[in-house]
């Protein structure tokens, strides 16, 4: 993707002077990448996103909201069908992006971007992938309209939070995804518009997803705004009209939701997104590793007390709930700072293991959760997000230890490579073979026909 050095707003105007709305505005964004050549780098980092959020489904692929889903949801035929990962089944693409996303989300192990909003930029990949095959699209296509989905996500995070208003961050989910299929589907202005149109209207998310004990919603409602955009787009593409000015509109976005903002398209924002190296909500990331750091030093002494440094944001969303203190399920503790550092002071690693009953009921997490005492410190939300700062220091029987770590592995200041994937997909799957021959097979997307790939991913049990 070619960097254009010009900034898209909402005060854009189109080729006969009158002012576009914002969705035109994505769309003008959209037809630019859909007719230039991506970048090597860039390329590279989307397929390793693809691949990586294979990986991560593969460890969810059993987890009881996958199995309610498919026992609630199949078997399933629609007009358009494309498989569900890791099974000889298929589905209508509207649930087969439902299933694979919420295996691709569930675990808490996709990407992340951090901006004003926080969220996982590659909830936007198995819809793309789903319509892909469903229409035989091209890899070339695909890597265009993850880019595109990539870029408006990012770009919707950085112009306004909308989570301090009582609205969920996969409300910005169902914008991106709209914006890729209807750039995978090469819609015109007016079929991509409503597809933006029809996505956005009844997409609108609570916060209360992410709020006090957290349900098995929070991995799976990404997914369901994927899902509804994947039915906007299969509408729209068909002459389906939806509300408008969906942004601009009397009751519309602006409104309703978000306040006023623009849209900067300018940088390449795809290069800022960051693949996780621990499964465990992305602001505890450097906690793990610094407990990790500290872990190493003190060998066997007793911990007598710990203090924790961190910014706003983290303690916002993984520290400030009572249940953070005493998580009752998994997707509460792998959103518990707490229960995270406390777990690696004795386990060492978190992995996909580390949130089961045995842990979130082990008196010994409890005494080290009750010992410790989370703080923000106002140097550390300047550095947010552009850093990621957590300092731990832990008092023992044999003295005081401290460990700062700024940026964890896999954050765009310390990317991973393709080996440190490779070696992220046999921790998962269990065998350095398997992980390579997808891993191999999403580094030749754009060389191999799509149905070839998800080939390659359902011979993976």
């Amino acid at each position: 993707m070619q960097k254009s050095g010009k900034r898209f707003l909402v005060a854009d105007y189109n080729e006969e002077g009158a002012t576009m709305t914002l969705a035109e505005t994505i769309y003008d964004y959209a037809a630019k990448v859909a007719s230039s050549p991506i970048d090597g780098k860039t390329s590279e980092e989307i397929k390793k996103r693809i691949v990586d959020s294979i990986f991560v489904s593969y460890g969810a692929r059993n987890a009881e909201p996958l199995k309610i889903a498919m026992k609630s949801l199949l078997p399933s035929r629609g007009k358009l069908n494309a498989p569900i990962y890791f099974t000889n089944r298929k589905a209508a693409i509207d649930v087969s992006s439902f299933i694979n996303g919420s295996m691709t989300r569930y675990l808490d192990y996709n990407d992340t971007y951090l901006s004003k909003e926080a969220l996982h930029p590659s909830d936007n990949i198995p819809p793309i992938l789903a319509y892909a095959y469903a229409n035989e699209s091209s890899g070339e296509s695909i890597l265009k309209s993850i880019a595109v989905a990539y870029q408006v996500v990012g770009a919707l995070s950085d112009a306004v939070s909308i989570r301090d208003r009582g609205w969920d961050h996969v409300t910005y989910i169902s914008i991106s995804v709209a914006a890729g299929l209807a750039t995978l589907n090469g819609y015109e202005r007016d079929r991509f518009v409503h597809t933006l149109n029809l996505a956005i209207n009844n997409n609108i998310s609570l916060r209360q997803t992410r709020a006090g004990e957290l349900s098995m919603w929070k991995g799976c409602t990404a997914a369901n705004a994927s899902r509804n955009s994947v039915f906007a787009s299969m509408l729209a593409g068909n002459g389906f009209s939806g509300p408008s000015p969906i942004f601009e509109g009397e009751m519309g976005f602006f409104r309703q939701v978000s306040g006023e903002f623009t849209l900067d398209f300018s940088r390449n924002l795809i290069l800022k997104t960051m693949i996780k190296n621990f499964p465990v909500e992305y602001h505890a990331m450097s906690a793990v590793e610094s407990a990790l750091n500290l872990r190493k030093q003190i060998g066997e002494e007793q911990i007598k007390e710990i203090n924790v440094d961190t910014f706003s944001v983290a303690h916002k969303i993984i520290v400030k709930d009572p249940e953070k203190l005493r998580p009752k399920t998994k997707e509460t503790a792998d959103h518990s700072m707490p229960y995270i550092i406390a777990y690696t002071f004795l386990h060492g690693e978190p992995d996909l293991s580390s949130f089961g009953d045995q842990y979130l009921k082990d008196s010994n997490i409890h005494r080290l959760i009750d010992i410790m005492n989370v703080k923000v410190k106002q140097e550390y939300d300047k550095m947010y997000p552009e850093y990621l700062p957590v300092k731990i220091t832990v008092i023992t029987s044999g003295g005081r230890y401290e460990s700062e770590v700024l940026f964890p592995k896999g954050h765009f200041k310390n990317p991973y490579s393709w080996e440190d994937l490779l070696n992220k997909g046999e921790r998962i799957l269990g065998s350095r073979e398997k992980a390579n021959e997808i891993l191999e097979a999403g580094r030749k997307i754009e060389r191999i026909p799509v149905r070839e790939f998800f080939e390659v991913i359902n011979q993976t049990s």
